[in-house]
């Protein structure tokens, strides 16, 4: 099988698990050299390995918190002293928060900085240091995972669904902006089975039994085989024409909005 990404570098954060994992293992099958950038050592140094075991590609993995500048620089200086290039920048990371599911006049304000900075500011500091290195190479893809929760408004998760709302604004800026030099920058929302869905599963089991049956297609999707092949093809040669769009890669979820109404308390 022809690799559509043979020596291509690539930086995922949140690469520890679930689609970020997912993205990183279809991109090194691809052929890829992947930055697997983690602050869950642990679970980056393993999949870093498992990407060299199972695919024979070059992979390394960095401790990354992705809410800080100094480590979203780092991340793709890192990538491109160890490999000379940096090619695609995928911004997944989300390390949760303590909040639960709060009304927005209950959200605590510590629960809206750490979104912020993890969603929006990193991104966005990710993206800054990418750019001259895809302007030198006249190509660049940048894919950005955002979500159901701020498209369809979902209830109790304010801080969430406003900052992958602002990624999405960030994302169709740069695409704007970036055009003209080979970049594209697109998002995906998923509908999958993810980390933060295991949590909400933990919080609200009840909910999320009734999230996932409503799902057109009956079940949410897999990170490695329903919901990375969509950030292949963004990351690919095919997608050179599209850019500044969203993906929904959630089994038709978006289409009916969300259908359960938490109860938030008085």
């Amino acid at each position: 099988m022809d690799k559509r990404l043979l020596d291509r570098v690539a930086v995922i954060t949140g690469a520890g698990d679930g689609i970020g994992e997912g993205i990183a293992r279809r991109y090194a099958q691809e052929g890829a050299r992947v930055l697997v950038a983690e602050i869950n050592d642990a679970n980056g140094a393993r999949v870093a390995e498992e990407l060299t075991r199972d695919f024979g590609t070059e992979a390394a993995f960095l401790h990354t918190d992705a809410t800080t500048q100094a480590d979203n620089e780092a991340m793709i200086a890192a990538a491109v002293e160890r490999w000379g290039r940096l090619d695609i920048l995928v911004n997944n990371a989300w390390g949760g928060d303590q909040a639960g599911l709060k009304r927005v006049d209950k959200m605590p304000d510590s629960a809206m900085e750490h979104a912020w900075h993890m969603n929006v500011m990193g991104p966005f500091w990710a993206m800054k240091a990418s750019f001259p290195h895809m302007r030198a190479a006249g190509w660049g893809r940048i894919v950005n995972i955002c979500s159901l929760n701020g498209v369809n408004a979902h209830m109790g998760s304010v801080h969430y669904n406003s900052t992958k709302e602002a990624l999405r604004t960030l994302t169709r800026t740069a695409a704007r902006e970036w055009a003209g030099f080979g970049i594209t920058a697109n998002v995906i929302c998923p509908g999958a089975k993810t980390t933060s869905f295991k949590m909400f599963e933990e919080m609200a089991p009840e909910m999320a039994r009734e999230s996932e049956a409503a799902n057109p297609m009956g079940h949410l999707g897999d990170p490695e085989t329903e919901i990375a092949p969509i950030a292949f093809f963004l990351a690919s040669d095919d997608s050179r024409y599209l850019t500044g769009n969203t993906l929904f890669a959630d089994g038709g979820s978006h289409i009916n909005g969300a259908v359960w109404v938490p109860d938030l308390g008085d």
